[in-house]
């Protein structure tokens, strides 16, 4: 099966949609089609050797509509660039027809003329309508006729039968020598419906910028080192081995490893984090961070499609282009409206006609209930809030997958913690170093203990390493190296016999202990791993080591207590140290010793409670469990983004970014009810009003084009609001 995407012009509404979606569907080896009509898009899986590109856009193009492909995309930006220009101008060109149109016919202003038989204001009235509906608004009438041939209908269809019908009304009133005209009536509707298209076509490209915005934070050019010399060249010409030197201010052009130098990058386009991140030789470096204060060279590693802003923009387009199961009941009411529309304004104008025996007052109605009727806030209710949702996502380092992942979130009673690398760091750090030699200060136990563990390869040994490097702390080649399995380790620094390990270590070459037992004591009670240090069968000091908490971790555990939320930690360590940690959380319960495997099971029974259960992990041996949770978020770092377990793919593993993401979900979702209320509550509370003849047809067409620019503009909102 093969998947692709591309783009459909033309679409007027959400009915549009519809149509094309059924159409390809009905294509011989196609499995699914999406087409989503808040970004034009459709999305369409197929069996290649049943079906072809050709033939997916021949179903397209043969519904009257454009497709748009990677080949002509750019000519396509242009022409939308001239469609919005040209449609704005056509909006003023009527607007400024039909504001004389209307005060010359609503008044009965006459003018000190007249031709045959009628007065100039009547005849510039006729005039100026007929030029706005059949000529500013040619385009609803051709939209039409291209549905009539297919015996289909649309939101082209309501609108040009509206005005039509109030036009035709009107000429032939006026060649039958009667007194009623309801020219400004078609012209008003043209004139609002064509400005409130150009609002929604501008600010639905507001909602949509997030992906443009994400490509344009790539870098253009990279300086290559090539046999010592530096060359300027396009991003494009970059391969994977390429040396790259990026100076202090400059953008990192593609993913790589550095080399050489040490910096301060600027990650947050990727993460959502404002204070930069030291980089130096062997740290990974993304494409469009920005380097602020040292010269680093570095080699690519990812370029293209491979590097993670190029997977982040393709994770954001096909989360705006995949529908939330809650669009698929709007969905399925647009398909059928237009039909039901047309039926219940024949119905309309039949009833006036009978009980009133006057066609005057049965087309009044008829053409108010076709206008009223278009359903675009309907179609535009989800994807613009989905678009606008997740591209702020995205800005913050959070990656929603689609629609139906802000459906998940929407109401979450638990959140399940995996916790190495969620809550802690994920990797061991020293924690407290302790002096039980009153002769010796804290960088002379490292000074021992990491000139021993420097040729260990235990993690531990990595983790003291590393820290006595942090305190400057400069270290001694060491003789005599042994490593005693699960004990710990043994060398000569000097003249001076040490050993660095656990009690057992100690107690194997009767060292003298000391006071060494409360402090020991205190430190394990804790949950840290205790390593003691001995010099000369002295014991002069203790190092405590542990996978030390995140920094904001308490604070997103608060957090999540405070919207009542219930929080789980799940680990595999002993029920002692895992009972420490999660008190010095704040989690509400601890579940210990749980293999990998099991960890699904234990969010089945959190559900079986009738909980719905968030559960935050690696996505990697957490994949079960992902999987299994009412929401998956996933943490990714680095080149790992491209998780594809969770619905939710976190860029940093902050813990506060946890709590950002359920919020954005519960109020991107809040947003899109708040949009469905309203364009059904529009639709359903209008039509009888049009019908009953309580609606003029001119503040339908106000309110009916200005539905689709609120449900759009209460979508931006989203932006606004402070997390």
């Amino acid at each position: 099966m093969k998947k692709i995407q591309f783009t459909i012009a033309g679409m007027h509404c959400s009915s549009c949609a519809v149509k094309n979606e059924r159409g390809l569907k009905k294509v011989l080896g196609v499995k699914d089609a999406v087409v989503n009509y808040g970004t034009s898009t459709a999305t369409v899986e197929f069996d290649e050797k049943k079906t072809n590109h050709r033939m997916l856009h021949n179903v397209i193009i043969k519904n009257g509509y454009k497709v748009i492909t990677d080949q002509n995309k750019h000519e396509h930006k242009i022409e939308i660039q001239k469609e919005l220009k040209i449609i704005r101008n056509k909006a003023i060109i009527a607007i400024i027809l039909a504001v004389p149109t209307l005060i010359l016919a609503m008044l009965n202003i006459e003018l000190p003329s007249e031709i045959y038989g009628f007065n100039l204001s009547v005849w510039l009235v006729a005039i100026f309508s007929t030029v706005i509906i059949l000529g500013l608004g040619i385009s609803f009438h051709i939209g039409m006729l291209r549905q009539l041939k297919m015996f289909s209908a649309n939101m082209d269809t309501l609108i040009s039968l509206g005005t039509l019908a109030a036009l035709i009304y009107s000429i032939w009133a006026m060649a039958s020598g009667g007194s009623e005209f309801y020219f400004e009536t078609g012209a008003v509707i043209t004139a609002l419906i064509l400005l409130g298209r150009y609002f929604e076509i501008k600010t639905r490209g507001r909602a949509s910028a997030a992906i443009e915005k994400l490509l344009q934070l790539g870098a253009k050019h990279a300086r290559l080192i090539k046999d010592g010399k530096e060359i300027r060249i396009a991003i494009d010409q970059v391969k994977v081995g390429d040396i790259l030197l990026v100076k202090p201010g400059e953008k990192i052009p593609v993913d790589g490893i550095v080399m050489k130098g040490e910096s301060s990058i600027n990650e947050s386009m990727l993460t959502g984090e404002s204070m930069p991140v030291n980089k130096k030789i062997g740290d990974k470096v993304f494409g469009a961070t920005i380097n602020i204060n040292g010269a680093i060279t570095f080699k690519a590693t990812g370029v293209g499609s491979n590097t993670v802003l190029a997977q982040i923009v393709k994770m954001v387009a096909d989360a705006q282009s995949k529908k939330a199961p809650i669009q698929k009941l709007a969905d399925r009411i647009s398909g059928i409206f237009v039909p039901i529309v047309l039926v219940i304004a024949i119905i309309t104008a039949g009833v006036w006609y009978f009980v009133t025996g006057d066609i005057t007052k049965s087309v009044i109605p008829a053409v108010a209930v076709l206008v009223i009727a278009c359903p675009c806030a309907l179609g535009l209710a989800t994807p613009t809030a989905i678009m606008v949702g997740t591209g702020l996502g995205a800005s913050r380092g959070i990656l929603i997958k689609s629609g139906e992942a802000l459906e998940k979130g929407k109401k979450i009673d638990a959140v399940v913690f995996d916790k190495t690398g969620t809550l802690t760091e994920g990797k061991p750090k020293v924690t407290d170093v302790v002096v039980l030699d009153n002769k010796m200060n804290e960088k002379d136990i490292l000074y021992y203990a990491a000139s021993v563990e420097e040729s260990s390869e235990h993690p531990l040994a990595d983790a003291v390493v590393n820290y006595a490097k942090d305190k400057k702390v400069k270290l001694s080649k060491t003789t005599k190296f042994e490593n005693f399995s699960g004990m710990g380790v043994s060398a000569k620094v000097g003249n001076s016999n040490l050993f660095v390990g656990t009690l057992k270590l100690m107690n194997k070459f009767k060292v003298s202990l000391g006071n060494y037992k409360k402090k020991f004591d205190d430190l394990e009670s804790e949950a840290k791993t205790v390593v003691l240090v001995a010099k000369d069968k002295k014991v002069i000091g203790i190092i405590a080591i542990a996978d030390v908490i995140k920094e904001d971790a308490v604070d997103a555990i608060k957090s999540l207590h405070r919207k009542g939320i219930h929080t789980i930690m799940i680990t595999g360590d002993n029920q002692k140290t895992a009972e420490v940690i999660g008190a010095q959380l704040g989690i509400n319960k601890v579940f210990a010793q749980v293999m990998p495997e099991d960890k699904a099971k234990k969010v089945k029974l959190l559900q079986s409670k009738g909980l719905k259960v968030a559960f935050v992990g690696d996505g990697i041996n957490d994949a079960p469990a992902l999987a299994q949770a009412n929401l998956g978020i996933a943490i990714g770092t680095g080149t790992d983004i491209a998780i594809e377990t969770g619905d939710i793919v976190l860029v940093k593993g902050n813990p506060s970014k946890i709590v950002e993401a359920l919020f954005l979900s519960q109020l991107t979702f809040k947003t899109i009810k708040q949009n469905l209320f309203w364009a059904f509550f529009y639709n359903v509370a209008a039509l009888p009003l049009a019908a009953f003849g309580l609606l003029n047809p001119m503040i339908a067409a106000g309110t009916m084009a200005f539905s689709s620019v609120s449900v759009v503009g209460n979508s931006l909102r989203i932006r606004r609001r402070k997390f």
